[in-house]
């Protein structure tokens, strides 16, 4: 069986047993397509040495590319392996490149209540406008819930129930996850859902279906620009990192944290501790058990 037969079976079991998203499966598809290719059409049957070659053409990439091609043919030769396809798992010969996550950008508390304090006037026309009432629940949602942009402007209609403090999404992979919502989001969106059509499948509409993610961009960065906010230091996701920021902050587990953003590995959801470093020392400083004991006596 040749490499392009090998690889499509790879990517389907990738899909079902996995549950990797649409776009992974499409950047392993290339990755692994042009590795056939620069081989020959040998992958699967590629030795270390092979392997080896290959990689050494990859110096002038990124260090996440290179990471993302070698992760991609380290799990199509173990797929081959367990198959029973071949012998040996050439894998060990790809390189592994330490990578450095890059830090969340995020919003200060003052930041967010600059926001809300723009939302709030624009609110307090009489009457309010449907627009500003449409802004106010994807404000609360995106800052309240850290949903992904996605997620956001796909809801349906009737995702969000005003007795109901919760809702189930489907997120990355097909994985389901709780995600909680705020008093305040129900109540943003119980407002704004008034002036949707009752036909309409999606809670923000725009003509045959939702708001794009690029219209839902455009509108935090004009609030972020009445609130004094630069347009480089805010967008839906510099929303949802300021979500995760605050909640740890505030003292939330991060094992909830991870649950809430919907993050397959806890080292994700873990760059979010250096925001916290002084808050976690003088929490050390102040709680610790062994604190009184240092303390000298009177």
């Amino acid at each position: 069986m040749g490499d392009a037969a090998l690889i499509d079976r790879f990517l389907e079991m990738m899909a079902a047993q996995a549950g990797a998203a649409r776009n992974t499966i499409a950047a392993y598809r290339s990755d692994l397509l042009l590795a056939s290719e620069a081989l020959d059409g040998r992958l699967a049957e590629a030795d270390a040495d092979m392997i080896g070659r290959l990689a050494s053409g990859w110096s002038a990439l990124a260090r996440s590319t290179v990471s993302r091609k070698a992760s991609a043919l380290r799990r199509f030769f173990t797929f081959l392996a367990e198959e029973g396809l071949r012998a040996d798992d050439p894998g060990a010969a790809l390189p592994q490149p330490a990578r450095r996550r890059p830090l969340p950008r995020t919003l200060s508390h003052a930041d967010v209540d600059r926001l809300f304090a723009v939302v709030a006037a624009r609110l307090a026309r009489d009457p309010p406008l449907a627009p500003d009432m449409r802004n106010a629940a994807l404000l609360e949602l995106l800052y309240g819930s850290g949903l992904r942009a996605t997620e956001l402007v796909s809801l349906p209609r009737n995702a969000i129930h005003p007795d109901r403090p919760f809702i189930i999404l489907s997120g990355k992979g097909g994985k389901e996850r709780l995600v909680p919502i705020s008093d305040r989001a129900r109540a943003a969106v119980a407002q704004w859902r008034d002036h949707v059509p009752a036909d309409d499948k999606f809670l923000f509409p725009s003509g045959a279906t939702h708001i794009s993610r690029v219209r839902l961009f455009q509108i935090i960065r004009a609030l972020g620009a009445e609130a004094g906010i630069p347009p480089d230091r805010i967008s839906p996701h510099v929303l949802r990192h300021a979500f995760a920021t605050h909640l740890l902050e505030g003292g939330a587990d991060l094992r909830a944290l991870q649950a809430m953003l919907g993050h397959a590995d806890i080292a994700t959801t873990e760059i979010y501790t250096h925001v916290d470093r002084a808050r976690l020392v003088t929490l050390v400083n102040e709680r610790h058990p062994l604190v009184d004991v240092a303390k000298p006596r009177a």
